[in-house]
């Protein structure tokens, strides 16, 4: 697997876990009410059923030529000369 398949890999988790967390902590009516212990294994299970989600499944974001959101620098492979029909 190629190290950018694993930058996303982890952006992806990150971003689960943290969703999660968000959610776990809104369902509590107010914060002093919050059970921190489950808020913090509902968000560690998350990033790990999306690491193994991407293994599974792949990512469309590995496919991408350019990302907006991270710098990541491949050697592009060939141009495609559009003028050939």
């Amino acid at each position: 697997m190629r190290k950018n398949f694993w930058k996303y890999v982890a952006y992806r988790a990150l971003r689960t876990v943290c969703q999660t967390a968000v959610a776990t902590i809104g369902t509590s009516v107010v914060i002093t009410d919050c059970n921190w212990s489950v808020v913090v294994s509902a968000s560690i299970l998350a990033g790990i059923l999306s690491v193994l989600t991407s293994i599974a499944t792949g990512l469309p974001e590995t496919d991408l030529e350019k990302s907006l959101w991270m710098n990541i620098d491949e050697p592009e492979d060939s141009e495609v000369d559009d003028d050939e029909e």
